[in-house]
């Protein structure tokens, strides 16, 4: 299984900007799939994260200002992120908790993306 991001960039506070994982690979289903971060420094942290049965979890630095949305059928999840602040500046990773063919076995594991660079200057 691959997640590819795409969607980073360099953004002025305020702005908004949208990232796009999609899992590639013989996946059966997504449990949980959704966005970390990690700043210079500072250790990897949540963003937001959406399970398969509607559930999100929120990073409280966000609440209000990212959303997240998935398409089942594409196997793509989405991060729109508005009013961004400098603070929102990190390396984000798309994470999937799926159940896909691993040596012809279907076995749920954790998936992480190469990461995308977002930076939100002042």
């Amino acid at each position: 299984v691959q997640l590819v991001e795409s969607g980073g960039g360099l953004v002025q506070a305020g702005g908004s900007l949208r990232l796009s994982c999609a899992a590639a690979g013989s996946i059966a289903s997504i449990n949980d799939f959704g966005w970390y971060r990690q700043a210079p420094g500072k250790q990897r942290e949540v963003v937001i994260t959406s399970t398969s049965g509607g559930s999100t979890n929120y990073a409280n630095s966000v609440k209000g200002r990212f959303s997240i949305s998935r398409d089942n059928a594409k196997n793509t999840v989405y991060l729109q992120m508005n009013r961004l602040k400098p603070e929102d500046t990190a390396v984000y990773f798309c994470y999937a908790y799926a159940r896909a063919q691993v040596i012809g076995v279907l076995t749920w594991r954790e998936y992480w993306g190469q990461g995308t660079q977002v930076t939100v200057s002042s």
